[in-house]
């Protein structure tokens, strides 16, 4: 069977699914570490972006059909300073594979620091530290010179204190890029699974979306806009407003349009001018309001990336603030081993 024809499919398959998926999101997920992206490049344009073509593979986590053979003999690290002394790390590495595929493999580290374990009665009996891990593996194809598929499988384990759970999710992306127009249009199914082993008796589950991408410059304008949008398997989003500390009023429930619309919408802009350095700077309006319970700064929601290219070596650094107590990092290190080959 051709790979367009494996895709098809996969696609069929997955849409089958969706309303039996979409009905399953009523309550709460569990594993929304998948939502932290691994790569500088994409926390400096918001989080999230599946439409961002380059030669960086730490990309692709946001989408297996960003893929591609320009990718062969890559290797990818990347380090994150998270919220509340969390820490992340992980590996990525990438090859061709024929003159129309290319596949990866990563691991992703999830490190939550040191707590208390207590009892019921909230007497402490020692500490433990819980942490996730992530095997993946991707592969993609060009469908045609424009059009691209991917598919990525990731292997999830989770040890909480005596506790373990292990599942399996899998993403599904296809990708438009025009060269000539810098135009790149994406649609991803992410996060389809479930848990093979619970923690306990509950099953917990993965966090299912649908998300749409479209990025873009404008003919010798130094400027690449992104617009992702993702959450999209449920409209709803309200979150409570508490206001600025200045007042006394009650909290809010914000559930508008306006607010529904923007709170699924991450808007993002980096500067193209150079194929050695990027500048990126972002808005992710969920990111700010999420926080508004919170002793939020002005820089919550905003995101601010950089990355340098000498040579095989890639250097990417993003910065964001969602709260006044938690300035979070994220450190990329990249290399083409194709160069040393040459």
């Amino acid at each position: 069977m051709r790979f367009l024809d494996i895709y098809r499919c996969l696609f069929a398959a997955a849409l089958l699914a969706c309303p039996f998926l979409l009905r399953a999101q009523d309550g709460s997920t569990a594993y929304n570490f998948m939502n932290i992206t691994s790569s500088a490049r994409i926390y400096g344009l918001g989080g999230v972006n599946i439409t961002l073509v380059d030669d960086d593979i730490s990309v692709i986590d946001q989408n297996p059909a960003l893929l591609g053979g320009e990718m062969g003999n890559m290797l990818a690290l990347n380090y994150m300073r998270y919220l509340g002394g969390s820490n992340f790390a992980g590996v990525r590495y990438g090859h061709s594979a024929g003159e129309h595929g290319a596949w990866a493999a990563s691991i992703q580290y999830f490190g939550y620091g040191s707590m208390k374990e207590t009892l019921p009665d909230g007497s402490v009996v020692g500490t433990f530290s819980p942490k996730d891990v992530a095997f993946g593996g991707t592969y993609s194809h060009d469908i045609t010179d424009r059009l691209r598929g991917g598919i990525a499988l990731k292997m999830l384990y989770s040890a909480y204190a005596e506790y373990t759970a292990f599942a399996v999710s899998t993403d599904l992306g296809i990708n438009y890029y025009d060269a000539d127009k810098d135009l790149s249009l994406s649609v991803v199914v992410a996060n389809l699974g479930g848990q093979l082993k619970r923690f306990n008796e509950r099953y917990d589950r993965l966090p299912f979306d649908i998300r749409l991408g479209w990025s873009q410059s404008f003919g010798t304008f130094p400027l690449r806009f992104s617009i992702t949008a993702w959450n999209l398997t449920k409209w709803k989003l309200p979150y409570t407003d508490s206001g600025d500390g200045t007042t006394t009023d009650e909290p809010k429930v914000k559930d508008g349009f306006m607010s529904n619309l923007f709170r699924h919408l991450v808007f993002g802009v980096d500067l193209v001018s150079s194929p050695t350095y990027y500048i990126s700077l972002a808005y992710n309006y969920k990111t700010r309001t999420d926080m508004s319970t919170y002793s939020r700064s002005f820089l919550s929601g905003f995101s601010l990336g950089g990355g340098l290219k000498v040579k095989n070596f890639g250097v990417g650094l993003a910065f964001a603030q969602p709260h006044t107590g938690g300035t979070t990092l994220m450190f990329n290190l990249s290399c083409n081993f194709n160069d040393f080959i040459r």
